[in-house]
This record gives structure tokens, C-alpha cells and sequence, in this order.
């Protein structure tokens, strides 16, 4: 009951004056600390926090990019394609060295193996279609066999 006689007075005595006299603050100005029931300088701390978390939010992200620019240079490299510019602006902008992930480096090692086993003769060999690379090895150790033992009856050695 009280609350309303002073809005209605208090608000219309507010108007005859003009808003002279003293501001009182109503509950809808306060100020940004006194509305989460802090004290300014919790509240600047507080702010302080929030600033140093998104920091490092931001950083943590950038760093992300620059690890996933890092392979998709890396398979850009790999199969000679043109480089991409937002991946090298990227990287530099971490600092330019970026170490890949366990993972990713892992999965890069693997497809190097994979490559280079594909790249010597064998992976080659294997390439060829209708061959048999296990009847190879059989046939080439019992010719070395056969040369062996032809190499212990020749009475010349």
C-alpha cells in the first residue's frame, strides 16, 4: 500500500517539479555491478575474467586453424596442388610454426608409409595385374636352391 502512494505521489510530484531536486535511483537504474549484487570492484574483476577467457578461447581456436591449415598445405604439398592463401595467412598468424596433433601426425606418417611402399618395386610389382607375388617368392628361392646345391656337385668351385 505504501509502494503505491509513493508511485502515484512520487511520480506525479516528479512532474510538477520537472525532475528537479535530488535523483533518486529507481530499481530499474542501477548499475551493472549492483544489479548482479557485486561490488564495483567484483564486478570489474569479474570482467577482467571474462575478457582473459575469451583470449584465450580465441587463441586455443586460431591455433586450431593453423593446425588444420598445417594439413591441408601438407596434402597440397603432397598431391601438387596450387597453395591456398587464407591457409598460409593462417599459419602465420599463430606464429608461423605450428606442431600437428599426435593424431594428425600419426595419420600423415601412416600415409607416407603407404606411399612409399606403393613407390618401390614390389609396390609396384603388386601393381601388375594378374600376378602372383607369393608363387614369385616360391619360384625364386627354389631356383636359389637348385643353384646351391648345382654350385656343391661342380667340382671347378
Amino acid at each position: 500500500m505504501a509502494f503505491m502512494v509513493k508511485t502515484m505521489v512520487g511520480g506525479q510530484l516528479k512532474n510538477l517539479t520537472g525532475g528537479l531536486g535530488g535523483e533518486e535511483k529507481s530499481e530499474g537504474e542501477k548499475s551493472p555491478a549492483e544489479a548482479q549484487g557485486m561490488t564495483r570492484e567484483e564486478y570489474e574483476e569479474y570482467q577482467r575474467q571474462l575478457v582473459e577467457e575469451k583470449m584465450e578461447r580465441d587463441a586455443q581456436f586460431a591455433q586450431r586453424k593453423a593446425e588444420r591449415a598445417t594439413v591441408r598445405s601438407h596434402f597440397r604439398d603432397k598431391y601438387r596442388l596450387p597453395k591456398n592463401e587464407t591457409d598460409d595467412n593462417q599459419i602465420q598468424l599463430v606464429g608461423g610454426d605450428v606442431e600437428l596433433p599426435k593424431e594428425l601426425a600419426k595419420m600423415i606418417e601412416q600415409d607416407n608409409e603407404e606411399e612409399e611402399e606403393k613407390n618401390s618395386v614390389i609396390g609396384q610389382l603388386s601393381n601388375i595385374q594378374n600376378l602372383d607375388l607369393d608363387s614369385l617368392k616360391d619360384k625364386a628361392s627354389a631356383t636359389l636352391e637348385d643353384l646351391k646345391q648345382s654350385a656343391e656337385k661342380c667340382s671347378v668351385m
